[in-house]
């Protein structure tokens, strides 16, 4: 594919000016976050509602959570909650009255001003796909995540103005030993793009380092970083009912902080919750408000979002669904119970396809058309996702970058003034005419529709003449050429010296210690 990066701050824009212009490349529009523009989708009624946010108090009244890190249980205790063995229990009360603090909209810091979010509200933002184990290559071969597979996706990361933010590694990068994965990493991610990143909570030092990273990269103080989130982590519950250790020392580590929390219980009806719909949402509504509880004893007014991840599997085989109407469906009651309690929502983008083909789109708009209508604050997995989860695809990336280019095109609303009302141009044209020729079509048709990037409008006869290309094909083309003009974004030579310093430092002292 291309060679693995490990050049200076700005070597790569250098080769790209000295080659000259960037005629290859698509137009975009300039990167900018879409708002939602109409009433989220009610798929319960506020009854409805209301016993799924009932049974759910109920399962942490009754049943409670395990929560598995000692320090943690000692400081609910502290707080009310009744502590058995690891077992936690909530008074109803008592989680209403802490989760009051969980602040309804937030900033989310980019290391390029320019590329600072707001996370909350009619605000959404839309990351790449994360923690893929394996990839696909342009010529159909599928391996374990490489560095370079890695870097080929931030590269896509950066250059797509509809992807407002790094969502994890968009490939695990295998090659990398876990013990410095996350320095490497994050190092990737802070010079190869601009944007706002995401931590993995796999134990406290992991997101020491990191956050230590972007302080480095944002050139701002301790104190600083504390009062701007400039990181997020995704908190899973491991469903049923348990939040683990890592789990729990990363929300101690980002809520001290004042960084970003999005507890994201993935529950799968039939597997880890109930095969009901209505079950299921009561149990990841149970394990989200455990978490959201959880951070704001840690720091009240410490930013936290609620994800929803509640799917169904095959029960024949028991693999995960994507993009089903079940998906659907708890994509949008996930964003009305995150409203029922006033924090941003996250949902995903996700597919079950293995192969760039029909299911791959229809599955990954059944999953968008969930998560917008649910009122989305922030989209994991917005492009590149594929398998369940089990690969990321270049191609993929670049057939949802324009679903999400879509989706924003949508979201804009319709202008109706005198202009756009076009009442002359009417009468110029008069009956059966045309107005392909008039000035009022003419001031405006380079910026009238939405240009897609893989949709095909020529007639049949222009298309066969062309080779007959396919959706697969146009993706394929237009992932080599977006990675062709790929250009590494400008970061002072100091910031990038200082980053680097860090990062060889703590790779000679081991990272962090694995059993593996």
């Amino acid at each position: 594919m291309t060679e693995i990066e490990t050049g200076g701050p700005r070597r790569r824009g250098r080769e790209r000016q000295a080659a000259g212009p960037r005629s290859r490349l698509p137009e975009q529009k300039p990167f900018r976050q879409p708002q939602m523009q109409y009433p989220p989708t009610k798929v319960v009624s506020d009854d409805q509602l209301e016993a799924i946010h009932t049974a759910s108090l109920r399962i942490l009244s009754d049943y409670g959570i395990d929560f598995l890190l000692p320090e943690a249980r000692e400081l609910l205790a502290k707080n009310g909650a009744k502590v058995t063995d690891n077992r936690v229990r909530f008074d109803p009360e008592m989680v209403m009255e802490t989760i009051k603090t969980c602040p309804s909209e937030f900033k989310l810091h980019a290391r390029n001003p320019a590329h600072t979010l707001n996370i909350g509200g009619n605000w959404m933002a839309f990351g790449s796909v994360a923690s893929p184990p394996n990839f696909m290559e342009l010529d159909g071969t599928r391996h374990a995540g490489n560095r370079q597979n890695f870097q080929d996706l931030l590269k896509l990361s950066q250059i797509f103005n509809i992807i407002h933010f790094v969502a994890g590694y968009p490939v695990e990068p295998v090659d990398l030993h876990a013990s410095i994965r996350h320095i490497e990493c994050a190092f990737d991610t802070l010079t190869m793009t601009d944007k706002a990143l995401h931590c993995y909570s796999l134990g406290r030092q992991r997101n020491q380092d990191v956050l230590e990273m972007t302080r480095i990269a944002r050139q701002v103080s301790q104190e600083q970083l504390d009062k701007e989130p400039s990181v997020f982590t995704i908190i899973n519950s491991s469903s049923p009912l348990r939040l683990d250790t890592p789990m729990l020392q990363g929300i101690m580590e980002f809520s001290a902080r004042n960084q970003i929390v999005i507890l994201t219980p993935f529950t799968l009806a039939g597997a880890m919750a109930p095969i009901t719909l209505a079950g299921a949402l009561s149990q990841q509504n149970a394990e989200a408000l455990a978490g959201m509880v959880f951070t704001q004893l840690v720091r009240p007014g410490s930013p936290v979002a609620y994800g929803g991840f509640t799917s169904n599997v095959d029960m024949q085989s028991g693999a995960p669904a994507f993009g089903t109407p079940e998906y659907m469906r708890t994509a949008m009651a996930g964003g009305q119970l995150a409203r029922r309690y006033n924090v941003p929502y996250r949902s995903s983008n996700v597919c079950a396809a293995n192969a760039l083909d029909a299911q791959a789109a229809y599955e990954s708009v059944f999953s968008l058309w969930g998560a917008i209508q649910g009122g989305v604050n922030v989209l994991m997995h917005g492009a590149g996702w594929m398998e369940g989860g089990l690969h990321a695809s270049l191609e993929k990336f670049v057939l949802d970058a324009d679903l999400l280019q879509m989706v924003s095109a949508y979201l804009e609303p319709i202008v109706v003034d005198e202009a756009t009302l076009a009442h002359e141009a009417i009468g110029e044209v008069g009956p059966a005419g045309h107005f392909f020729g008039v000035q009022h079509t003419q001031d405006r048709f380079r910026d009238a529709f939405y240009k897609p990037l893989i949709s095909d409008w020529r007639n049949y006869e222009s298309w066969e003449e062309a080779g007959k290309p396919t959706a697969d094909q146009k993706a394929k083309e237009l992932a080599q050429i977006f990675l062709e003009e790929y250009q590494r974004p400008e970061m002072d030579a100091a910031t990038y010296e200082e980053l680097d310093a860090f990062r060889k430092r703590r790779v000679a002292e081991g990272g962090v210690a694995t059993d593996f």
